[in-house]
C-alpha cells in the first residue's frame, strides 16, 4: 500500500510517497499547476504506485485544484483538518517543520489514522460554490465603498472623489444582482439544489444568502447526522478541564469554515425572535445562568441542526415539532 503525503504550496507540491510494505519513502516536487499534477501521476506510475491513498491539508484555494484533478483521476484522496495534523505531528515527536517534513507527516497520518475519503461535489456544487464566494466579496467590497461614502458626507471631499465613489457603487450594486441571478438560476435549474433550498428557507430565520450556502454545503458533502455537519460547521462546545482546579467555560470549536460559522450568527440572533425551536433553546439556557453569548452559540448550532433534519427528512420545517419545554 502507498500513501503519498502532499504538502500544499501557491507555487509547488511536496510530495512524500511512503510504501508501507518496505518503509521506504521517495520524495518528489512539482509545480502545483495541471502540468505539474500530469508529472505526478506519471511519477507515481514509474513507481507501481498509481493506486496510491493521498493525503492532503486543506490550504485556502491551492490545494483545490490538485484535489479535484487526483479525485476526478481516480484516485483516493483525503483532506486532514490542520489542527488534527498539528497533534498528529506532536504526538509522533516531529518538531521540524518544513514542506518536506509537512509531507512524511501527512504520509505517516495516512498509513496509521486511514482518514475517510473525500468525495468532490459535482461540478454544479462547485459551481455554486465559486459563485457564492464571489457574491460575499463583491458584497464587502460594497459596504467598503458605503462605509467611504458615509464618511465623506461628514467632511469636505472634492467632487471628483465623490463621483468615483458613487460609480463605484453602482457597479458593485449592479454586479451584486447579476451575481445573484447567476447563483438564482443555477439553483433553479438543479433539482436537487432547488429542492434543498426550498426546505431550508422553510425554516424561519434562514434567509436567502444562508440557504444559498447550506444548499451548496449539504448538496456537496454527505452527514451522517445533525451532530456531524455542527461539528464540521465548528459550532460544538469544547470542555475546558484539567485535573481537578482547571475549569474554564466551555467553549466554541471553531474547528471549520470561518465564513459559515459567521453567516450563522445574525439569522440566530433573528431566530431567537421568530423560530420557536431556535427560542425555547435560547430561553431555556438562560434560565441555566448561560451567558448570552454561549445561548447564541446553541442557537447557531441548533439553526445547523434544523438545516440538516429537513433536508434529511425531505420534510419542511414544522414549528409543532417535538418543542422541548
Amino acid at each position: 500500500m502507498f500513501y503519498l503525503g502532499i504538502d500544499v504550496a501557491k507555487a509547488k507540491l511536496d510530495c512524500e510517497l511512503l510504501n508501507t510494505s518496505t518503509g521506504k519513502v521517495k520524495a518528489k516536487v512539482v509545480p502545483n499547476t495541471t502540468d505539474g499534477f500530469r508529472k505526478l501521476l506519471e511519477w507515481l506510475g514509474k513507481h507501481d504506485a498509481a493506486s496510491a491513498h493521498l493525503i492532503m491539508e486543506p490550504t485556502g484555494v491551492y490545494h483545490e485544484s490538485a484535489a479535484f484533478f487526483f479525485a476526478d483521476a481516480g484516485l483516493a484522496v483525503s483532506l486532514v483538518n490542520p489542527a488534527q495534523l498539528r497533534k498528529f505531528a506532536q504526538g509522533i515527536g516531529v518538531k521540524t517543520k518544513t514542506d518536506k517534513a509537512d509531507a512524511k507527516v501527512l504520509a505517516r497520518y495516512g498509513e496509521t489514522q486511514k482518514p475517510e475519503l473525500w468525495q468532490p461535489p459535482p461540478q454544479s456544487v462547485r459551481t455554486l460554490k465559486a459563485l457564492l464566494a464571489r457574491r460575499d466579496a463583491v458584497a464587502d467590497d460594497l459596504l467598503r465603498e458605503k462605509n467611504r461614502q458615509e464618511k465623506m458626507e461628514a467632511t469636505e471631499t472634492p467632487q471628483l472623489v465623490n463621483e468615483s465613489v458613487q460609480s463605484s457603487i453602482k457597479f458593485l450594486e449592479d454586479e451584486l444582482k447579476r451575481l445573484q441571478k447567476c447563483i438564482d438560476d443555477l439553483i433553479d435549474n438543479d433539482p436537487d439544489m432547488r429542492g434543498k433550498k426550498e426546505l431550508l428557507t422553510s425554516i424561519p430565520g434562514v434567509g436567502d444568502r444562508v440557504s444559498d450556502h447550506m444548499t451548496a454545503l449539504l448538496a456537496g458533502r454527505d452527514f451522517e447526522s445533525a451532530e456531524q455537519l455542527a461539528a464540521y460547521l465548528g459550532l460544538v462546545p469544547v470542555q475546558w478541564e484539567s485535573g481537578s482546579s482547571v475549569r474554564g467555560r466551555p467553549r466554541m470549536s471553531k474547528a471549520g469554515p470561518a465564513h459559515l460559522r459567521k453567516l450563522l450568527y445574525m439569522p440566530a440572533v433573528v431566530a431567537i425572535q421568530r423560530n420557536a425551536h431556535v427560542k425555547a433553546l435560547y430561553e431555556r439556557l438562560l434560565e441555566r445562568g448561560k451567558s448570552k453569548m454561549a445561548a447564541i452559540g446553541a442557537a447557531m448550532r441548533k439553526i445547523a441542526h434544523l438545516c440538516f433534519g429537513v433536508v434529511k427528512t425531505g420534510r419542511a420545517y414544522d414549528e409543532k415539532f417535538a418543542i422541548q419545554p
